[in-house]
């Protein structure tokens, strides 16, 4: 192996909390499942983090909590930002851009989901850069690693010491304890190990590398913008800097991009069944992506066509809750022939309004990001569509307030099935015992939440569609649905060794 002179560690000198503090993100809704990430990478172009930035601000929806970017020159090595709150608020800033030259880059927007709960260090921020003998390499990771305890454990054990508390950081020290040759067959090595979800966007000095996990769970994208190329998580972020969108990277697949040979695509895992996660139809992907093929939106809106036929009910009005329940009320209102309004009205503005609030204004709760057109819902049956039902406080604010308003009757419609078991693949769910749906059956939970009538779509129905005619497969689902169903397709490792019960045959 050929010895070559460490690289510049990327520049960090900026990254103090107490000059970059957090960003109030969202902290008033509470009932929502969170995805914990969203990654980007450019490679030939001038300015790559200016790309990068635009890309991470389309994937904003994936992650409001902390954003970063590493770049390389060559002229002055590795660069990197990591910041917390708003890509908006960070890197449109002309000083801090110019810190971050060079034609490739890679980036990361986060919401944590693994690792340290309710307070993220700049430590914690992706993505992560590590210093090998063939030079030094960024990674960015969206998803979940459920081995990633016994992982770390051995890792210590064997003299590895880490710096912050994502399981993301195991992928680099796997790396760093490979004996092959180049950064992309380490790469290989060290995701071999790694169990769960992911998708991986990663740099060297002169390669852009792309990896999905074997069965897809989470998405990620090619794009081209002339001779340049793009990884995304999601088309809507090629559509912001005009790029093409080319093609998704298959599940197991790993793609490595270079100025001079483009992209080589390699097959690192054994084939499996692909099971892209359900729940980024229902709400996690933005409704102008394309995933697996399909229109996110128009899959939404045809949530609302199967829901109206599922579950059809006498009343005056259909009301999204905005904005996640737009299109399936839509398309609910269609296919029922309901007149569709917009009865409730969302503040754009309020994370940037209140920026430390006080208790007083804190429980207003819902009302301070959500308000009700009471010319329209005075007086009337109303009913009100959703994305899905996580722990019921924020369902039954909204149910208040339309009473408050004057609404007659109030029905819910659930554009996904009961939320009854917790994500271990990259998404912030609560604890199984908080999730409404696992401890309540579908008439209680009407109950506890005090409306006139609640159903949700049935899962052959949510699959419908998605696209599958025939409903979901028992014996071989299409999809992961693992937080409907309580069937996980990649057993929950550590979880399972701190206690957790898997689904038993009578439930």
């Amino acid at each position: 192996m050929t010895s070559v002179l460490p690289e510049p560690q990327p520049t960090d000198r900026l990254e103090s909390e107490a000059e970059f503090p957090r960003h109030p993100f969202d902290r008033w809704d509470d009932d929502k499942l969170r995805e914990e990430c969203g990654v980007y990478g450019v490679i030939g172009v001038a300015d790559a983090a200016q790309f990068v930035a635009l890309g991470l601000h389309a994937l904003q929806h994936r992650g409001q909590e902390a954003g970063g970017i590493v770049t390389h020159n060559f002229g002055t090595g590795f660069h990197s930002a990591r910041r917390f709150g708003y890509v908006r608020d960070n890197f449109t800033s002309t000083r801090l851009m110019e810190t971050l030259p060079g034609g490739l880059a890679i980036g990361h927007v986060r919401y944590s989901t693994a690792g340290s709960k309710g307070r993220t260090e700049i430590r914690d921020v992706q993505p992560f850069f590590g210093e090998f003998s063939m030079g030094g390499a960024a990674i960015a990771h969206n998803g979940n690693i459920t081995n990633a305890e016994a992982l770390r454990r051995e890792l210590i054990d064997r003299g590895s010491i880490f710096q912050s508390s994502s399981d993301s950081e195991c992928i680099i020290h796997l790396m760093a304890r490979s004996l092959q040759r180049d950064i992309p067959e380490r790469m290989k090595d060290a995701l071999r190990r790694v169990e769960g979800a992911f998708s991986v966007v990663a740099m060297t000095r002169t390669k852009l590398i792309g990896v999905r996990d074997p069965l897809g769970v989470r998405p990620l994208v090619l794009g081209r913008l002339g001779d340049a190329w793009i990884l995304s998580s999601e088309t809507c972020a090629l559509d912001i800097v005009g790029a093409q969108f080319v093609r998704e990277i298959e599940p197991g697949e790993m793609v490595v991009i270079s100025a001079d040979s483009g992209v080589k695509s390699y097959h690192p895992f054994e084939p499996r069944p692909p099971r892209f996660c359900i729940f980024e139809h229902v709400y996690f992907s933005r409704p102008d992506s394309i995933q697996s093929g399909r229109s996110v939106y128009e899959t939404r809106r045809q949530i609302g066509v199967e829901l109206a036929r599922e579950a059809p009910v006498d009343a005056d009005l259909v009301c999204p809750v905005p904005d996640s329940g737009t299109p399936a009320a839509i398309g609910f209102s269609h296919e029922s022939g309901i007149p569709y309004g917009m009865g409730i009205i969302r503040n754009q503005y309020m994370g940037r309004t209140f920026i430390e609030p006080t208790e007083q204004i804190r429980n207003m709760g819902v009302r301070l990001k959500l308000n009700v057109n009471r010319a329209l819902i005075s007086g009337k049956r109303v009913i009100l569509v959703d994305d899905s039902v996580v722990r019921g406080t924020t369902s039954r604010k909204i149910k208040e307030m339309i009473l408050d308003a004057g609404a007659a009757e109030v029905h819910f419609r659930i554009a996904s099935p009961p939320t009854a078991w917790p994500c271990f693949y990259g998404v912030d769910t609560p604890q199984r015992e908080k999730l409404l749906a696992a401890t309540m059956t579908e008439e209680e939970m009407r109950e506890h939440l005090a409306v006139n009538s609640l159903k949700f779509i049935s899962l052959d129905g949510l699959y419908r569609a998605v696209g599958e005619a025939g409903g979901r497969n028992p014996d071989r689902p299409q999809y992961c649905d693992a937080c409907f169903s309580g069937e996980y397709p990649v057993e929950p490792a550590d979880m399972i060794q701190r206690g957790f019960k898997l689904k038993t045959a009578a439930e």
